[in-house]
């Protein structure tokens, strides 16, 4: 999937592509039947007011269906990326889609969901934080505003490239708490973030997400990582040096002498993360920056269908 797309540089053009192929994806899944554009209409329920009934899609299909109002159908949706020098992992990645870093995937992610959010008539925004909020947008369901959104994540990219060497630090926990106190209206609050952080900030971060659903947020954490090196630590059996792209920090060690400890120190920080992520009602997406967007893509929609 990633080579067919490569040439695709535009934003706006490979999310509607990347869109396009997860609709037909659908159609020939046993997802089949389950429509994106479920917005227009509802089914109608025995004792309501006919009024609203729609007699010409009736006449098509026998059924009855009742026309959906702008209020009653609109979903409002902040997409959250943390863009912490974490996330800039593999340097190399930049703008490679074959094998992009976490970054990268994050914002070409947000940009397909934003496309996916725009067909079914919702309003979304944008939130980039690392140790604060370096920004955030308006949630709005226009055309103008999606476009201006496009603009804004290809200028963080091309921006985040020129500067990936020089340490962002990671500490979201007060972003998103000040995210949520932000958010006036119950929202879908989407996260792409690799988590990243030290044990004694885990409490931190969980409270700033549980915040959130105090709140009345719905919150969907895509937990992005680049699964070959950061789960299996797959580096070979030559000496490596390891650089903390946070603190510039360099250690040079065999990765075979410390990696049956380093994995099993993942998989418990990720156990421990995705139980209590379900504690607070918050739904966990363990996302492989190495395989396709369909991981992102299909959780959300079944949130967002859920949650209206």
């Amino acid at each position: 999937m990633f080579e067919e797309l490569e040439k695709y540089k535009s934003l706006e053009f490979f999310a509607r592509q990347v869109v396009e192929g997860f609709i037909t994806g659908l159609h020939k899944s046993p997802f089949h039947g389950f429509s994106v554009e479920f917005s227009e209409h509802r089914q109608y329920q025995p004792g309501e007011s006919t009024r609203n009934i729609d007699w010409k899609l009736y006449a098509r299909s026998d059924r009855l269906f009742v026309k959906r109002y702008e209020e009653e159908t609109n979903l409002r949706c902040q997409l959250v990326v943390d863009h912490s020098s974490s996330m800039h992992f593999p340097i190399e990645g930049f703008g490679n889609l074959q094998q992009p870093n976490k970054i990268t995937f994050s914002i070409y992610a947000a940009a397909a969901l934003m496309e996916l959010l725009s067909r079914q008539r919702d309003a979304f925004g944008i939130t980039l934080v690392s140790d604060k909020i370096d920004l955030q947008t308006e949630v709005r369901s226009n055309a103008a505003h999606h476009h201006y959104l496009l603009n804004l994540l290809q200028a963080e990219l091309t921006e985040a490239k020129a500067h990936a060497k020089e340490p962002k630090p990671t500490s979201i926990a007060e972003s998103l708490h000040l995210t949520a106190e932000r958010l006036h209206q119950r929202s879908l609050v989407a996260l792409f973030t690799d988590s990243l952080i030290r044990d004694s900030e885990w409490d931190a971060m969980l409270d700033a997400l549980r915040h959130l659903r105090h709140n009345k947020h719905e919150v969907i954490l895509f937990h992005t990582l680049d699964y070959p090196h950061e789960l299996q630590f797959d580096y070979g059996h030559r000496p490596t040096e390891f650089i903390d792209l946070e603190s510039g920090t360099r250690l040079k060690l065999q990765p075979e002498e410390v990696a049956a400890r380093y994995r099993e120190t993942m998989e418990r920080q990720l156990a421990e993360l995705k139980q209590r992520t379900m504690q607070y009602h918050i739904e966990f997406v363990p996302v492989d920056i190495s395989k396709g967007f369909e991981q992102v893509l299909l959780p959300f929609l079944l949130k967002r269908q859920r949650k209206m």
